[in-house]
């Protein structure tokens, strides 16, 4: 039975797009897409590069003619609901990875990728990402476009000033592990009072996780969040609410960017897309920064892909579009525009991306990523990480910004770990 717009809705903002899709089988017949020569592609504000689109549309009119769209707002729940709804479904869609595992589980929504010829391109992308976008039964539901490869962004001179390393070799060597990177932030508070090495506690955990080979679901759908792996990292972010070394700022409020701009908040632990946000946010802090590899290791948050839906009516065209679009050199473009992280490796080593970057002091920090990028630890993902997942994430934050007793914290959010799971069918 399908499933109401309503109903859809619902499932989509709560984080449970699996179940959502589960209602729309093939059975109830093929949605309709577009007409004529149209081709209709849907992605949110930055998801790709708009020189790139623009090339695409001018390179593909003789025999389509692509809309390029891109839709605010909740972007999954549209995309599900118009799928629900079964018109003006776009030909091509954009998945935000953060949502990927909710889709894969329904990838009879989605052409299969391998029977276009995608087989032939896997070897032009990094590996960790190409499995991304493969559901169980071995169907590609997902193109890749970018990724996330974390850094450890730093002021140099606030480094040097408090006596710590502040060369980016001798950063990434000399704090490269979790323990030394909290003890330098312990000295960065006592050689320069009222300075803090990050501005919450909610990245060490974040990272920590990825940098790990499990999340919250195993593939025989029990719930893992309970176990070392995810205690660990909520016990290294509570350690660094109680090392002092934490501010009480809010990310992105006046008082932040202020501390940031004042040196007092010289660190934080962000994907290769942070670089855009530091140069908007910081403007004045130009030449300060530079980028060493993160602690503890690789870590990746974000990366997108593209997708056909069924509703296309060329889906061979549709496909050739989106190889040219996250080509090498396209994706190089990307990063230059939006800041969104090549998936081709071989885009690393093109001249417009090694170019030194004034703002990180002339450091070119694609030589950072880029190998940070082809050493991302692989982990199963789930369709039920994101609603499980996020119990522990609001408990961890409760304890660094409400000062919350991490014991009780932990325990609360197990608990509702516990509901969450009975509630999907997830065994705990």
């Amino acid at each position: 039975m399908r499933l109401s717009r309503r109903g859809l809705l619902r499932a989509g903002l709560a984080g449970t797009a699996a179940t959502a899709l589960g209602g729309l089988t093939s059975s109830c017949g093929v949605p309709t897409g577009s007409t004529g020569r149209n081709m209709v592609l849907w992605y949110w504000s930055g998801g790709l590069s708009d020189t790139v689109v623009k090339n695409a549309k001018a390179r593909y009119d003789s025999s389509v003619n692509l809309q390029a769209i891109q839709i605010g707002g909740y972007y999954r729940s549209k995309l599900l609901t118009t799928m629900a709804g079964r018109a003006h479904i776009p030909d091509i869609a954009g998945l935000k990875g953060e949502d990927m595992a909710s889709y894969l589980p329904n990838a009879d929504q989605f052409v299969d990728l391998r029977t276009l010829g995608a087989e032939k391109y896997k070897d032009k992308y990094l590996s960790w990402k190409w499995d991304q976008g493969i559901a169980d039964d071995g169907t590609m539901v997902g193109f890749p476009i970018d990724c996330g490869p974390v850094g450890h962004f730093y002021q140099a001179a606030v480094y040097e000033k408090a006596g710590l390393p502040y060369e980016v070799a001798d950063v990434s060597k000399e704090l490269g592990t979790w323990d030394a990177f909290l003890d330098a932030g312990q000295q960065l508070k006592k050689r320069i009072p009222g300075t803090y090495l990050l501005t919450d506690i909610t990245s060490v955990f974040t990272m920590s996780v990825n940098q790990g080979t499990q999340n919250y679901v195993d593939k025989d759908r029990h719930f893992i969040g309970d176990q070392p792996h995810i205690k660990t990292a909520w016990d290294r972010a509570v350690d660094a609410k109680k090392r002092g070394i934490v501010s009480d700022l809010v990310s992105g409020t006046p008082d932040q960017l202020s501390a940031v701009d004042d040196g007092k908040l010289p660190s934080q632990l962000n994907a290769s897309w942070a670089t855009s946000d530091i140069k908007l946010g910081n403007p004045k802090t130009k030449g300060k920064w530079r980028v060493a590899s993160c602690p503890g290791g690789p870590s990746n948050i974000g990366g997108s892909f593209l997708a056909i839906t069924k509703a296309c009516r060329e889906p061979e065209r549709a496909f050739e579009i989106i190889t040219w679009v996250l080509d090498a050199a396209n994706q190089a473009q990307g990063f230059v525009d939006a800041g969104l992280f090549p998936s081709t490796p071989a885009s690393y080593d093109m001249k417009k991306l090694q170019e030194p970057d004034p703002f990180f002091g002339g450091q070119v920090t694609m030589n950072v990523f880029g190998p940070a990028a082809r050493k991302i630890p692989v982990a199963y993902n789930s369709p039920y990480d994101i609603a499980l997942g996020q119990p522990i994430k609001d408990e961890i934050k409760n304890v660094g910004v409400l000062g919350k007793n991490p014991e009780q914290a932990w325990k609360d959010a197990m608990s509702k770990c516990r509901r969450i799971a009975k509630h999907l069918g997830v065994s705990y």
